[in-house]
């Protein structure tokens, strides 16, 4: 097998529009986050938290003359966490349909129009906050319904397009787009609502959606064979890279699949890791405000830092994996276990370090991106684990383990909210505490019962020789 250099190929193209798609997905998800500070009157804006009066205050509040011409509306505490939580209500529910619908009719129509419909609802949102409360959850919800279908059709692309001693490197180049998304719309939204008007933080994303899809559909096509522009060295590479891993038969092999011990190992590690990913992320700047007395909002560069870190691991850690496996003939199974492991444990022992630094607070700020950094790993470990095992099926595990692991962001930051009422540093250590054993947790039950291999009941034969 000669393998096919990278630069200008039709399978690194792909990474990167995917790269590009993932990104404004992200910035999509995250933009309202930031917006709602401006959108809600002052007043309202949150139930008045007690903060506790462990650290100094050490904010300087510079008062640049900011625009305030956008609507403002009365919504209180509780609304706000339904108006944020709604988008993950839409997000559960179409990810086993979408890895089961991009097997069928392929992943670039799923996830070109997953990422199209998204643009669309967002670029609605200012109209159907002025509609009302109601309107505004619906719209966010069909967010969720179309970003759902996106990780399963990229998952199901990536099991005609990604030869598999590249697997961690293409995968890692395609989904690093989503934590790079993060890092420049958090303080682009709220550099947007500052100068401009909360609206255009909605209108620019939106429009950028819509400019993305075409260069999508004009450019990617679902397989190697059907590519416009792909040398044929590329494709045969491909294929015959492919061509003992993928299976021809029609239907999906439910029964053998839900009784997959490494498909489980895998919902184990994507539920672990995303419920810290979850906490931190909505919870991150109410620790930084109420006991580290430091505003967020005011920073938001220190709010991105720990999702550039993890951008950084992401990329690097997807070449070292592959290294290993092509180079230094490092088996699959242990180089997704020990990249898992390094990308769980490390993030839970800082995360529990950051509850006990005190007023330190560029030592926290540390702390916290060191754990997310670390978290990076896990994206050449359990995450692209589906592809190892059963390829052919690899959107419909993907929509499986990411449907367990959509649980955590909508139940995660409402159990620590209800843990830290008071604000005290000890009540945060203890989100911290809960969430470092549930990543430890899954870290080890990964570590013991993951797979490297393609599953009998993944190939086409399984049927015939069962009996």
């Amino acid at each position: 097998l000669v393998s096919v250099p990278a630069c200008c190929s039709a399978r690194y193209n792909l990474a990167l529009l995917a790269c590009f798609g993932f990104f404004l997905l992200y910035a999509l998800r995250v933009n309202l986050s930031v917006a709602l500070v401006d959108m809600v009157e002052p007043n309202t804006s949150l139930a008045k938290n007690v903060t506790s009066n462990v650290c100094p205050e050490h904010s300087s509040t510079i008062n640049v003359h900011r625009n305030t011409t956008g609507e403002k509306y009365s919504w209180d505490a509780d609304t706000q966490g339904w108006i944020l939580g709604s988008f993950f209500y839409g997000y559960i529910i179409t990810q086993i349909p979408g890895g089961y619908l991009a097997s069928k009719i392929g992943g670039k129509l799923l996830l070109g129009f997953g990422i199209f419909g998204t643009s669309v609802f967002t670029l609605l949102t200012p109209l159907a906050a002025n509609l009302g409360v109601g309107y505004l959850i619906a719209v966010r919800a069909l967010e969720g319904l179309g970003e759902g279908v996106t990780f399963p059709a990229m998952h199901s692309m990536w099991s005609s397009w990604a030869p598999p001693l590249e697997r961690s490197k293409l995968l890692s180049i395609s989904y690093a787009g989503a934590q790079l998304g993060t890092v420049v719309s958090l303080p682009l939204s709220g550099l947007i609502c500052y100068y401009m008007n909360w609206v255009y933080v909605f209108y620019i994303f939106g429009a950028l959606g819509v400019l993305w899809w075409f260069f999508w559909m004009f450019l990617v096509s679902d397989t190697p064979e059907t590519h416009r522009s792909i040398s044929h060295a590329e494709r045969e590479y491909i294929l015959s890279s492919l061509k003992d891993q993928l299976s021809t038969q029609k239907s999906v092999p439910w029964r053998p699949m839900l009784e997959s011990l490494p498909l489980w190992a895998i919902v184990v590690a994507h539920f672990s890791y995303n419920w810290t990913f979850y906490t931190l992320l909505t919870l991150l700047p109410t620790y930084m405000k109420e006991i580290l007395r430091f505003d967020a909002q005011e920073n938001g560069f220190l709010s991105a830092l720990p999702y550039f870190g993890c951008w950084l691991c992401i990329i690097l850690s997807g070449q070292i994996a592959d290294y290993l496996r092509e180079k230094q003939n490092f088996s699959t199974v242990c180089v997704r276990k020990c990249f898992t492991l390094i990308g769980m444990i490390g993030p839970a022992v800082f995360l529990v370090a950051a509850g006990f630094t005190g007023c330190n607070y560029a030592l926290a700020v540390a702390f916290v991106t060191i754990s997310t950094t670390l978290g990076g790993f896990c994206t050449s470990g359990y995450s692209i684990n589906h592809l190892d095992i059963a390829p052919s099926y690899a959107g419909i595990l993907l929509g499986i383990t990411n449907s367990f692991a959509t649980i955590p962001g909508m139940v995660g930051p409402v159990i620590a909210k209800n843990l830290t009422q008071n604000n005290t540093v000890g009540e945060w250590q203890m989100v911290f505490y809960i969430a470092a054993s549930i990543n430890l947790f899954g870290a080890i039950f990964f570590a013991l019962f993951a797979s490297g291999e393609v599953q009998d009941w993944a190939v086409s034969g399984y049927h015939l020789h069962r009996n």
